[in-house]
């Protein structure tokens, strides 16, 4: 048992550091509209506790960035009258199985609809996803990660690139059996992005 917290340390800490290089490669990469609002977008209790931080981590020197917090289930589609001054931050939470809460599903299933064009998100918000999971949920497994137990998350990511949308920040994968160690960094390094810099 000894043997496999130290692993399991030493993973999360290899994933931290992952993370870290991620977002020194995507914040090199220039932003060339200036900011003016943040959006959260929560999916979950545990996602509102999530989003809660990100609104008090918000920065001083950042007042004149507008943030609001919206439920995930409050007309997804009204996401799309927001322009590229706009960051959208998503906060999904993965339950059992694979799902989405009951609230984040509403946002899943709108923006994994069939019908949306390529470009649907090409001339929109950008965007930055969080994803929430709990290993604790996938006892058949001997072995886990964060990775395993945030789905919602991987796909909502992957989607918003497809239909066109800027990814401005990288995912990031959080494990509720290891603390959500993973939420704190991720915050810090998201209200440091070059787009709050013009």
């Amino acid at each position: 048992l000894v043997c496999s917290k130290q692993e399991s340390n030493n993973q999360s800490n290899i994933n931290i550091n992952k993370i870290k290089a991620i977002i020194q490669v995507i914040q090199s990469i220039p932003c060339k509209t200036k900011m003016e609002k943040v959006i959260v977008v929560y999916g979950g209790e545990l996602a509102n506790d999530v989003a809660q931080q990100l609104l008090s981590k918000k920065p001083s020197n950042l007042s004149g960035i507008d943030i609001s917090l919206i439920n995930a289930s409050e007309r997804p589609k009204k996401l799309l009258d927001n322009g590229k001054d706009t960051i959208i931050c998503f906060v999904i939470q993965t339950i059992e199985n694979a799902n989405p809460t009951e609230d984040g599903g509403a946002c899943m299933r709108f923006f994994k609809r069939k019908t949306h064009p390529e470009d649907l998100l090409s001339e929109k918000f950008s965007f930055a996803v969080m994803g929430l999971g709990d290993s604790n949920l996938l006892l058949d497994r001997q072995t886990t990660t964060a990775k395993d137990c945030n789905q919602c998350a991987q796909e909502l990511d992957a989607r918003l690139k497809a239909l066109g949308g800027k990814c401005i920040h990288p995912l990031g994968i959080a494990d509720e059996r290891h603390g959500l160690e993973e939420v704190e960094p991720w915050i810090d390094s998201f209200w440091t992005n070059e787009c709050f810099k013009k």
